[in-house]
């Protein structure tokens, strides 16, 4: 299966997960604005959900699928799934032993993610409650990494990408039909987490069950392979995750200013739409083809690929990030203003995801860089590169806040993520992992120009038509799809004037 068309499965699944996870936070965004409900819910939410960032889009991947496929290719389907089960049952152990020390602790462990809630009792026990009550779906969501991690080894993309889809119409579920049956609305959404942990374990389950590469779950045994598995999974967490961690990291700062953690979550929703369809759906599939044909021992063939996902990464990553910016007001005011969420939260969300597209590209550029580490079996370079990357996000964190507020810690994830990428892109090309083709160089420079070019015009089509923006959804969803039919055409145009790709390079995306 070609990297596109794997990209392409993963990307699609992705979109239509990402556009119920928007029907969810406009449903959230309804019902409770930027409030004390909301705080405490996307802080209870952030723990499970940076957990399943890192494991499902990161760390178990990187680490599981290299020696999943390994094994596979070397000694089999049968040897596989006994490192598989291995794995799992020992996996399992772990995360109930971790999950029952978190339930206990969740007080203690909020002061340390949320500190700026111990001022407001009532927030603070409303956080520990629905953190409670979410804490099980790590538990799930792990084991749901691990059955996606052998189904992408098998090239089965469409049935891993498809289970967050699971989890938002779980989510909408929860807050529309169920909100009047528990004390808040951010109650029904708790509960409605942990519903989607199960559901999405099970859908998995009957998957892997139907191509008979379901795991066995034996008793805890660490051998060898598991313990290799255990070793890398560690700094790959890092080394994967390290945009995550910022955020983590941003949370609880964000946790001292006004429902900064609100206006910090809805912003940074926007920019998971590209992120995940394509970094993740890129990322996902380039990790079990470089494994292969690094086992091969075929460089070139590794760099071509290597070229091609950077190629696609800037073509669609670039345009991204610059529309963002140029319009950020408006989406925010189209998407979010209903109901609780008014003009005042969109005037304090929007700069913030104005922060946030800036470090785009890097945030997707990571997520494509990474499995060339992880291909060949190294994760602590990439977690050495992470480690310093957070160090600097604090830094900049503490030194932006001050006179930028919840805006200044969402630039100075953009800045350490490109810190990071350019320190991934100096070793790869150090150790001969990573060469730039004639194409790739050719092509990038005329991206970058389509990309600013296409940021000029939309700045000059929304200062015509920024005053619709103050009226009806009707009007507003109008005007702002009008702006973002001018963008993609004045795109398309100058990427097919300037020859970065064909029309048959556009309709193979397409497809």
């Amino acid at each position: 299966m070609s990297l596109v068309r794997s990209a392409s499965t993963i990307g699609f699944f992705t979109l239509i997960s990402r556009v119920f996870g928007f029907v969810r936070d406009i449903f959230i965004a309804r019902f409770l604005g930027a409030s004390m409900l909301t705080d405490a819910f996307f802080v209870a939410f952030k723990l499970p959900n940076f957990m399943r960032r890192l494991f499902a889009e990161g760390a178990f991947n990187a680490a599981f699928v290299p020696l999943y496929a390994a094994t596979l290719t070397e000694d089999g389907k049968e040897s596989a799934q006994k490192m598989a089960s291995e794995a799992m049952s020992v996996l399992l152990l772990t995360l109930i032993g971790v999950t029952v020390l978190m339930e206990i602790f969740a007080p203690q462990l909020m002061t340390v993610l949320a500190p700026g809630f111990s001022g407001d009792p009532e927030k603070f026990e409303l956080t520990v409650t629905l953190t409670r009550i979410t804490l099980p779906y790590i538990i799930f969501i792990s084991l749901v990494s691990l059955m996606g991690g052998i189904l992408n080894s098998f090239e089965r993309f469409a049935a891993v990408a498809a289970t967050p889809i699971l989890m938002n119409l779980t989510l909408i579920v929860a807050i529309v039909g169920f909100r009047h049956a528990f004390p808040t609305p951010a109650h029904a959404l708790a509960w409605g987490v942990f519903a989607s942990g199960v559901v999405q374990f099970v859908w998995l389950w009957v998957v892997c069950l139907k191509l008979k590469v379901m795991p066995r779950l034996n008793w805890p045994v660490i051998t060898p392979k598991v313990k290799r598995l255990l070793i890398l999974i560690g700094p790959a967490a890092l080394g994967a995750g390290v945009a995550q961690v910022n955020l983590m990291i941003d949370m609880i700062i964000a946790s001292s200013i006004p429902e900064g953690v609100s206006y910090l979550y809805y912003a940074d929703r926007i920019v998971e739409l590209p992120l995940a369809v394509i970094g993740i759906g890129i990322g996902t599939a380039l990790l079990p083809m470089l494994s292969k044909q690094l086992r091969a021992e075929d460089k070139s063939i590794a760099n071509h690929t290597q070229n091609r996902a950077l190629e696609l990464v800037l073509l669609l990553s670039l345009p991204a990030s610059a529309a963002l910016m140029v319009i950020a007001q408006p989406i925010i005011a189209t998407l979010f203003e209903y109901g609780a969420f008014g003009a005042e939260q969109t005037a304090k969300t929007y700069p913030a995801l104005i922060a946030f597209s800036f470090g785009l590209p890097a945030f997707v550029l990571v997520k494509v860089l990474a499995p060339s580490f992880f291909a060949a079996h190294d994760t602590k370079t990439p977690f050495q590169i992470a480690a310093v990357c957070v160090v600097l996000n604090l830094i900049l964190n503490l030194a932006l806040i001050g006179p930028l507020a919840h805006v200044g810690m969402a630039l100075a994830t953009s800045i350490a993520s490109w810190v990071n990428v350019g320190s991934m892109v100096v070793i790869l090309r150090k150790r001969d992992l990573l060469r730039f083709d004639a194409q790739l160089r050719q092509r990038a420079p005329r991206i970058f120009f389509a990309s600013a070019m296409m940021a000029s015009v939309l700045v000059l089509a929304y200062s015509f038509t920024h005053h619709l923006f103050g009226e009806s959804m009707h009007i507003k969803a109008t005007a702002l799809a009008l702006l973002i039919g001018i963008g993609l055409a004045v795109y398309a145009f100058l990427v097919l004037t300037l020859k970065v790709a064909k029309c048959g390079d556009i309709a193979q995306l397409m497809r």
